[in-house]
C-alpha cells in the first residue's frame, strides 16, 4: 500500500490580511497531481484541515474541491481534526462521506476504531487521534486526574493498543495532531499549551508501523516511522526558507518498507526586503521578489508617506511594511532626549520624525496652540452652593 502524508491545510487562513483561498486551491490541486503521478492508494490528513472552527462557505468549497480532486486521482482519504478544527463540524456526515472514500476520525470515541483498508498483503488499520484538549477529554478517556497532553495521549494510545492486540498481523498507521518532543515549531502554529504541558514524548507511539503527525508546519523526521509533513503553504515569513513537501510511504507485508519526501511546488514566494523606499522601488536586485509576498523594512531618515501603496506599484503582493530609522539610539531614554528643550522644539522634533520638517507656517500655528494651552486655566472654580440655592 502506498500512502501520502499531509497535514495543516488551514483552509480559510489569511496572510497579513490577504485571502489565501486561491493559493490553497492550487496547493491541493498539486497534492492531487502527486497522488496521480505516484499511484497513491491512501492520503492521510493529520489535522487542521480548516483554519477556523466555523469555516466560511468559500473555505468549505475549496476544501471539498480538494478532497474531490484527490479522490478522482485515485486515492482514498483518512483525516482527523486539529486544534483549529471543530471536530463536530469536520466530522458531520462522516458515515455518508465514508461511502465516497473520505474517512473522518474526529472524536475521542472514534480514536480506537480504525479505518480498515486492504491491499495484497491484508488489512491496514488507520487510527485517527484528533487534537486532545486535556480539560475536555480526560473524563471521556477515563483519566480524570490527567493534566498534560502526554497523559491524555497515553490514555488514547492505550485504547488503540488494546484494539491492535485483537488484530494480530494487521499493519498500523496512526494520525495524530500533537507537539512531539524534539520537533521544532516555526512560529505560525497556534499554541496548544492550554490545559497542561503541551509536548508529548515520541515513545508514546512505539509499536506503530507509521505515525503521521500534524500541528508543526515544517517537514520533520523524528524517527524513520514518526514524521511531520508540515503545511503545504508557508503561513509566516519565518517559513520563507522552508521547502514544503509531503511524505510518500510504502507498506509491505512486514510493515513500513520505505519513506520518500516529495517536494511541493512553491505557489508564491516570501521575501523580506530592507532599504529606503526609493531603493526598494528601483533596485534591479529586487526584481525576483516582484511576485512574492513581501515584508519591507524601510530605512529612510524620515517615515515615508503612503509607503504601502507605493510599494505595491512594484510588489503587488506586499503585505507588511515597517519603518526602522537608521542611526537611532534605542538606549537613549526619552527624558534625556527632551531634557532642557522648549515645548516647541520637542513638538518640532516629533513632527520631523513622523512626517518631515514642518513649514514656518505650521510652526507658527503650533506655537500659538502651545501658548493657548499654557495660558488656559487648569479648571473652572466651583460654583457657590449657597448662591445656587438662593437662585
Amino acid at each position: 500500500m502506498r500512502m501520502l502524508h499531509t497535514s495543516d491545510w488551514h483552509i480559510g487562513r489569511t496572510f497579513h490580511g490577504v485571502d489565501l483561498l486561491g493559493d490553497q486551491a492550487r496547493s491541493l490541486a498539486a497534492i492531487a497531481e502527486v497522488v496521480a503521478a505516484e499511484s497513491v492508494d491512501v492520503v492521510v490528513v493529520s489535522g487542521d484541515v480548516y483554519d477556523r472552527s466555523i469555516p466560511s462557505a468559500d473555505a468549505i468549497a475549496v476544501c471539498n474541491r480538494g478532497f474531490e480532486a484527490i479522490r478522482a486521482a485515485g486515492a482514498l482519504i483518512v483525516a482527523t481534526a486539529g486544534n483549529h478544527d471543530s471536530p463536530v463540524r469536520l466530522g458531520a456526515g462522516a458515515s455518508f462521506a465514508a461511502a465516497g472514500g473520505l474517512y473522518l476520525r474526529t472524536t475521542v470515541a472514534d480514536a480506537h476504531r480504525p479505518v480498515l483498508l486492504s491491499d495484497a498483503h491484508g488489512e491496514v488499520a488507520f487510527y485517527g487521534i484528533p487534537y486532545l484538549e486535556p480539560d475536555i477529554t480526560r473524563v471521556e478517556l477515563g483519566v480524570p486526574q490527567a493534566r498534560s497532553h502526554a497523559e491524555i495521549l497515553d490514555a488514547a494510545m492505550g485504547r488503540i493498543r488494546s484494539d491492535i492486540a485483537g488484530r494480530p498481523g494487521v499493519r498500523t498507521v496512526v494520525l495524530a495532531h500533537a507537539f512531539v518532543v524534539g520537533a521544532e515549531a516555526t512560529g505560525s502554529e497556534r499554541s496548544i499549551s492550554v490545559g497542561g504541558v503541551e509536548t508529548v514524548p515520541r515513545s508514546a507511539f512505539d509499536g506503530v508501523d507509521y505515525v503521521a503527525l500534524g500541528h508543526l508546519h515544517s517537514p520533520q523526521t523524528l524517527s524513520e516511522s514518526v514524521r511531520y509533513s508540515g503545511s503545504p503553504l508557508p503561513y509566516s515569513f519565518a517559513e520563507n526558507s522552508h521547502r514544503k513537501a509531503v511524505w510518500i510511504i510504502d507498506l509491505d507485508a512486514a510493515g513500513l518498507h520505505a519513506v520518500r519526501r516529495h517536494d511541493l511546488p512553491s505557489i508564491r514566494g516570501l521575501s523580506r526586503l530592507t532599504g529606503t523606499l526609493d531603493e526598494l522601488l528601483t533596485d534591479a536586485a529586487h526584481a525576483g521578489a516582484e511576485q512574492d509576498y513581501v515584508s519591507a523594512t524601510l530605512t529612510d531618515h524620515t517615515r515615508p508617506v503612503d509607503a504601502m501603496r507605493k510599494l505595491r506599484a512594484r510588489f503587488p503582493h506586499a503585505v507588511h511594511v515597517e519603518w526602522s530609522r537608521p542611526g537611532g539610539n534605542p538606549e537613549l531614554h526619552y527624558r534625556e532626549r527632551v531634557h532642557g528643550r522648549r515645548d516647541t522644539e520637542v513638538a518640532q522634533s516629533f513632527l520631523t520624525d513622523v512626517r518631515g520638517v514642518p513649514s514656518a507656517g505650521e510652526m507658527a500655528w503650533l506655537e500659538r496652540a502651545l501658548a493657548a494651552a499654557v495660558t488656559e486655566p487648569d479648571s473652572v472654580a466651583p460654583a457657590d452652593p449657597a448662591r445656587e440655592l438662593s437662585a
